[in-house]
């Protein structure tokens, strides 16, 4: 048991980050840390969850696998019916205000543990030196699931979405047959392979392996497109804001303020890939606190302001729908502004591909340099310093699944998985400033142990508001990656035979 739950040494993390035949380049800076973060959080959900938490939705239940565990344990077998989830109406933009405040406890843990630890792995180095090494493999066998299973789904929807933009601007209809995923919802749909899919996470991957600095410069450029776009949203649509459309403020009072709060969680979700290039900032104990921080405020202003504008433009109960920002433009007649909305959010898709894919390979060549890994996967490039062997082979585990399966709907894996991540590392907060009060912090979570607290049960809370499908999957999951840490990790560990280092 005392060696399930042995931890790895600040010092030592550090240490190993530092070996010549392991060393990243470090070559951001904040800003280009900030724009990772963006990148990763700014998508297309803006776009399309915002209607529907704003008008609410309606969602059939026909097995227990479908229901939310929090509805099985509140109604029982009564949860599997047609439920109603009232929206937030105008309040949505309260919403987004309330679902920043719980994200921002667990970034103000990251940060504290992204300033101390400057290592990559994000959660899964945290872990390893705070709750021991069965929890890091955990947490990091649960982030490679969150960032691929993500990733899958975006790179099937950008394949739909690029096949759409084909056929609507230039009057090109791509094939079926290499647009759609061979496998739809357990039935083989006739295509052969979707190939936009493959060919732009295999592009990106290229990009990742040419360098760090080249993939920031590339994402920094999509990011400001996309912000670009969403401002154009906010000023060019907010002539055409009627205030009759904000009353009632909460039509169906403060429950559907925190339903839609529920729902527009997962638009935040991707700000910790920030701590990921924490080995390869120039300045990680300043600029790690400062991009984690800096890119939930950005969006948090962001995300309020389109859903003011939203709602004003619109009556907010004709919002359910699959393009609601989309729909609104189009009954307004701004058109002009619907296109670039269109294009900011197909650049959207393609910047929040990359910077996960960074991640998921930053977080196998951690896991590979403490050798729970195959040791190939912490092989850094010669030229470019970058850890190629990893970076290809995530992007393999993502392009070819993506061609083959329409995985959009075991979205809430990835949901499941960031939450857990969350609680894990508040809870490493808590353990460092219990065994290591000493060690230099050069940015600190106020209110300890409150502020950690309240992170892990706000996250918990959320989880049990997914289907027990994903619960299920999840756990699933965790049992083959425990298999594999039996198996074959434990007894490779660099703290199991640390002289073979």
């Amino acid at each position: 048991m005392n060696n399930l739950f042995r931890t790895k040494s600040i010092t030592d993390l550090i240490a190993a980050s530092e070996r010549p035949d392991a060393r990243l380049a470090r070559t951001l800076g904040p800003w280009s840390l900030i724009a990772l973060g963006l990148g990763a959080v700014i998508g297309s959900g803006i776009f399309v969850l915002s209607g529907t938490a704003a008008a609410g939705e309606t969602m059939s239940f026909n097995s227990v696998l479908h229901a939310p565990v929090l509805d099985l344990l509140i109604n029982g077998p009564d949860a599997i019916s047609t439920i109603g989830r009232p929206g937030a109406g105008p309040a949505i933009s309260l919403s987004f205000l309330i679902t920043a405040i719980v994200c921002a406890f667990s970034a103000l843990c990251y940060a504290e543990l992204a300033s101390m630890i400057p290592v990559s792995g994000s959660a899964y180095t945290y872990t390893y030196a705070t709750l021991g090494e069965i929890v890091a493999w955990i947490i990091g066998w649960d982030l490679i699931l969150e960032y691929a299973v993500s990733n899958m789904a975006v790179a099937v929807g950008f394949s739909a979405y690029l096949a759409d933009i084909f056929d609507s601007v230039f009057g090109i209809h791509l094939p079926m047959e290499l647009t759609t995923p061979i496998f739809a919802g357990g039935a083989r749909t006739g295509a052969w392979f979707n190939l936009p899919a493959f060919i732009v996470l295999m592009v990106l991957t290229w990009l990742l392996v040419r360098g760090v600095r080249e993939s920031a410069r590339t994402n920094n450029v999509m990011v400001l497109v996309k912000v670009g776009a969403v401002l154009v949203f906010i000023f060019g649509a907010a002539s055409a804001v009627d205030a009759s459309n904000w009353t009632p403020y909460m039509p169906n009072g403060f429950g559907g303020v925190i339903t839609g709060a529920a729902i527009v969680f997962f638009t935040y979700i991707g700000f910790d890939s920030v701590s990921t290039a924490a080995e390869e900032c120039r300045n990680p104990q300043r600029d790690m606190p400062v991009a984690i921080i800096g890119t939930l405020l950005i969006c948090t202003l962001l995300y309020v302001s389109v859903a003011v504008v939203l709602t004003g433009i619109v009556d907010w109960r004709t919002l359910s729908n699959a393009a609601p920002v989309a729909t609104a433009l189009k009954e307004i007649g701004r058109d002009n502004v619907r296109r670039i909305v269109g294009v900011g959010a197909l650049i959207g898709m393609i910047s929040s591909l990359l910077v996960f894919q960074y991640g998921q390979a930053r977080v196998w060549f951690a896991m590979s340099r403490d050798r729970l890994m195959p040791q190939s996967f912490s092989k850094v490039h010669p030229k470019y310093k970058t850890p190629h062997v990893s970076t290809w082979v995530a992007g393999l585990a993502v392009g070819i699944p993506a061609g083959i399966w329409d995985i959009g709907t075991f979205a809430d894996l990835s949901n499941i998985g960031t939450l857990f991540a969350f609680m894990l590392v508040s809870a490493g907060v808590l353990v460092l400033r219990k065994r290591d009060p000493g060690r230099p912090r050069r940015f600190r979570v106020p209110l300890v142990p409150f502020i950690p607290v309240f992170s892990i049960v706000s996250c918990l809370v959320l989880m049990t508001g997914l289907p027990l499908e994903a619960w299920v999957r999840f756990v699933v999951w965790l049992a083959i990656g425990l298999a594999i840490y039996f198996l074959f990790s434990k007894k490779r560990s660099l703290l199991e035979s640390p002289a073979e280092e």
